[in-house]
């Protein structure tokens, strides 16, 4: 993805599909990585921990932004739960 195509989501969009207690680490600013083409933003459970929230822009382009980050989050959601 080009500089002029980075993936964003608003702090909104993340919270909607993020599960009950959890969230977006305040202060934390979302990055973007051209080179890996991935967007990343630090969550955290309903116990403090931190998480690294990665969406990819192959997976955005294939199935949606939005999709990708439902997908994104359940991937997060199931490593959580080992």
């Amino acid at each position: 993805m080009a500089e002029s195509n980075r993936l964003t989501f608003t702090d909104v969009e993340i919270r909607s599909y993020l599960p009950s207690g959890w969230g977006i680490r305040p202060h934390r600013a979302s990055t973007w990585d051209a080179g890996n083409s991935t967007y990343q933003i630090e969550v955290y459970d309903s116990a403090d921990n931190s998480w690294p929230l990665k969406i990819t822009g192959k997976d955005a382009a294939a199935s949606g932004r939005l999709e990708a980050l439902k997908a994104s989050v359940d991937v997060l959601y199931r490593k959580h739960l080992r």
